[in-house]
């Protein structure tokens, strides 16, 4: 029905009724709902489409939410974008802007203080008021490798992601930086796993220990591999 209105409207519920073959009552049992969770908006039909006597009929058409819900072309602009920005300067071009992705994210965590713990929490906060479904668990308890599983359930640019892999290496150096530890990714939405998955050891690095392209962490356990692709 919302697509109905997003094709028709604005749209009176008699004119969906017999768009859909369905009753004006049972239209109206959908709409009143949809209207309530601002999937749908009414407005007062124009002046010069009002016909005959008693109160005319509202139109309805999409409101936010639905807009929302409705398919989007962002990922394919995002793409071509992306694309051209290769083909026209080159990869570090790319690099670049998938480091300014996560610059505002660095931004707001700079300076962050307590534990590797504290601080893993501090960041799964602000990833989760970002849309990425972010989650921290132990990993190896007791064992040489201790530390924790960073999770992600959810990535608000995953398709982008599969074709350009630089977006999760910037996060990944991003998540380095605020963290001051090494982080090694494990699994990601980008390469078909269920869940993005980073093990966080829990000693910090002095400046001379990070090395970012350094991910030798050992991934024996059970409890680190949790979460990466059959």
């Amino acid at each position: 029905m919302r697509a109905t209105v997003a094709e028709f409207g604005p749209v009176t519920a008699a004119r969906i009724a017999e768009l859909l073959g369905l009753t004006v009552a049972a239209v109206r049992r959908h709409l009143d709902p949809m209207v309530a969770e601002g999937v749908l908006e009414t407005r007062e039909p124009r002046a010069d489409a009002r016909r005959g006597r008693g109160r005319p009929a509202k139109d309805y058409v999409v409101g936010s939410a639905g807009h929302d819900a409705l398919p989007a072309g962002y990922d394919d602009l995002a793409l071509s974008a992306l694309a051209y920005l290769a083909e026209v300067q080159g990869p570090q071009a790319v690099e670049d802007f998938a480091n300014r992705r996560f610059a505002a994210l660095e931004h707001s965590l700079a300076g962050l203080e307590g534990t590797v713990p504290e601080r893993v929490q501090a960041l799964v906060e602000a990833l989760a008021a970002q849309g990425y479904s972010a989650s921290s668990r132990p990993a190896a308890r007791g064992t040489a490798a201790e530390g924790l599983q960073l999770c992600q359930g959810h990535c608000p640019v995953q398709r982008v992601a599969e074709s350009f892999p630089q977006l999760c290496e910037a996060e990944r150096r991003t998540f380095e930086r605020i963290l001051g530890t090494r982080v090694q990714r494990l699994a990601t939405l980008a390469h078909g796993d269920h869940v993005c998955t980073s093990f966080v050891p829990l000693e910090a690095l002095t400046q001379n220990q990070h090395d970012p392209q350094d991910d030798t962490v050992a991934t024996a356990t059970g409890d680190q591999t949790e979460g990466r692709r059959s």
